[in-house]
């Protein structure tokens, strides 16, 4: 069966990326679509995974790196890490060249030994992510990221997507082979595996050494009862079940986590402000997809739907997913605010020109009111000499309506937002 390929954010900012420089790393976690959007703008391909060929193409790039580097441009050397040796080779390569879009290197980890050099001004990085949902086309796009930051705030529409759908797709996660399945129970599957395998085999393969797969999946779950929290270290090592390592294991494991990027941390926003009040530094627990969360927890759709509580967690960490794809085609990132008062913004959208915008998370209705007051009072505590003003101000929501109110603040249904 030939799998539907569903259009990526990634695939402008990777012919952009190409332009360039004379290498693109992309990274990013196991089953995102890193392989199949990556072949499309390859002209040839070598697989270090591959069952077949994999020992003999490990021994010939540890003999003689060049070779596996041959090939017509831009050559794809799919889960490079398996051969750290490369990155350098590459670096070689390009430095004798010096020509534009040569190769893209894909990365499901970060191998723990560092290249012998960075790519810097040579290897650009491009992070990619599982499916938005404007991705899967479960957004309509209909409100634009990149027209709220150029001043078009004059947002206005209806969408058909309601909070069972939202539950459904936080469930299945963005994994291009779950958007694509037409069985919901299999969709639903889709995340399960993907902890069984990681836990199984992958975090083993990464770091060259056997871990305890109960201790890992302990604090997995953890993760996920204090998903979208700044919960520290010791937090998440207090609240595991049954035997519990050192926080120095439990903090070497959490590194493993993020190295494969299965977790992706919020770091804090540390902005100028007018008064001399202390900003929280520490960041916001995610996963790389909070399917994962679900996936960890046991959680399915209608259980979802009878524990608020979890549900408004879990689709905060939607809304960062989703904002943090959007940002990435900005050439943007995330972050989050939260001071000493008790004042925060769950997101604050930073691009590179310095222009910024706070986002507030609200489920329903209710509490929109709360939520704008909040980043009024965000707005004015910055430093506008120094910072500027933000481009806008929004509450992003699971509701159907988007609107701006009177008071300027945009109110937006997740299920209208895109790039």
């Amino acid at each position: 069966m030939e799998w539907e390929y569903l259009p990526r954010v990634a695939d402008s900012t990777l012919d952009w990326a190409l332009k360039t420089s004379g290498a693109v790393q992309v990274v990013g976690p196991k089953w995102c679509g890193k392989t199949v959007t990556c072949q499309r703008k390859a002209s040839s391909a070598v697989f270090l995974q591959d069952p077949d060929l994999s020992p003999t193409l490990l021994a010939l790039a540890d003999a003689k790196p060049s070779a596996i580097l041959e090939g017509e441009k831009p050559r794809l050397i799919d889960e490079w890490q398996m051969a750290p040796q490369l990155w350098d080779a590459v670096r070689f390569d390009i430095d004798r060249t010096s020509e534009k879009g040569r190769f893209i290197l894909t990365g499901s980890a970060t191998p723990k030994k560092r290249p012998a050099h960075s790519g810097v001004g040579r290897i650009s990085r491009l992070p990619m992510r599982t499916m938005s949902l404007f991705e899967s086309g479960e957004s309509t796009g209909a409100v634009s990221l990149k027209a709220l930051f150029d001043g078009n705030l004059d947002i206005g529409g209806l969408v058909d997507f309601d909070i069972d759908d939202i539950a459904f797709a936080l469930c299945r996660g963005g994994w291009p082979q779950a958007v694509t399945e037409t069985d919901p129970a299999v969709a639903l599957a889709q995340a399960k595996n993907y902890v069984n395998e990681m836990l199984d085999s992958d975090i083993d393969e990464l770091e060259g050494a056997k871990r305890n797969s109960i201790w890992l999946r302990s604090i997995m779950r953890s993760y996920a009862r204090n998903i979208s929290s700044e919960a520290p270290v010791t937090t998440i090592a207090a609240d595991m079940q049954g035997e519990r390592p050192s926080i120095v294991t439990v903090t070497d494991y959490i590194d493993a986590l993020k190295r494969a990027f299965v977790t992706e941390d919020l770091n804090a926003w540390n902005p100028r402000l007018r008064s001399k009040t202390a900003v929280r530094t520490s960041p916001t627990r995610h996963f790389c997809d909070p399917s994962i969360a679900a996936a960890i927890l046991d959680l399915t759709p209608s259980s979802l739907m009878s524990d608020f509580d979890t549900f408004g967690l879990l689709f905060e960490s939607l809304c960062v997913h989703d904002l943090r794809v959007y940002a990435d085609a900005l050439g943007g990132h995330i972050e989050h605010y939260r001071d000493k008062t008790g004042l925060e913004a769950d997101a604050v959208i930073i691009l590179p020109d310095g222009r910024w915008a706070p986002v507030e998370v609200k489920m329903g209705n209710s509490r929109i009111d709360q939520a704008a007051e909040n980043l009024k009072k965000l707005a004015a505590r910055v430093d506008g000499e120094n910072e500027g003003a933000p481009a806008f101000l929004m509450v992003l929501t699971s509701t159907a309506a988007a609107y701006k109110r009177d008071d300027g603040v945009l109110v937006t249904p997740l299920a209208m937002l895109g790039p």
